[in-house]
């Protein structure tokens, strides 16, 4: 499982020209579920998203989590995460976990995230989305855990 976090002033989700979700101060969360992910994958990157100190405190250091700010999280999904762009130029997808796998457990991580108390937005799985965002920083950050 992979997610590519950006720590963002705001972001927001329009599918078909209409909003449908938007975040202030937090986090924007790109997250792509590949073959072999389970919960225990969708867990652990629940937990180091919530802890993770990519935040300043008073002294300008990367010293605050998400959770210590009380910021927001905006989560969407996000299969091309799962691309192998090592071989061509096509980028090839048969390590993505398919729909009917990924959906779960990219619902199982937003409910994990929810259970911070933070305010957690999503996307629309499998939806054509547009995504726009202010990043803070800018600062990025790939995290992954391999299922089996």
């Amino acid at each position: 499982m992979k997610a590519l976090l950006q720590r963002v002033k705001s972001a927001g989700v329009s599918i078909g020209g209409q909003s449908y979700s938007s975040i202030e101060q937090g986090l924007l969360i790109l997250l792509g579920v590949e073959k072999g992910d389970t919960e225990t994958e969708a867990a652990w990157l629940a937990q180091k998203i919530i802890n993770l100190r990519i935040f300043e405190d008073s002294a300008g250091k990367m010293n605050l989590s998400v959770q210590d700010i009380k910021g927001e999280l905006l989560v969407v999904s996000q299969f091309t995460l799962a691309g192998d762009t090592s071989r061509g130029n096509r980028p090839g997808f048969d390590t993505a976990a398919r729909p009917d796998v990924a959906k779960p457990l990219y619902e199982y991580v937003v409910k994990e995230l929810r259970h911070s108390g933070l305010k957690v937005e999503t996307g629309v799985f499998q939806a054509d989305m547009q995504v726009s965002l202010i990043n803070d920083g800018p600062v990025t950050f790939m995290l992954e855990k391999r299922g089996n």
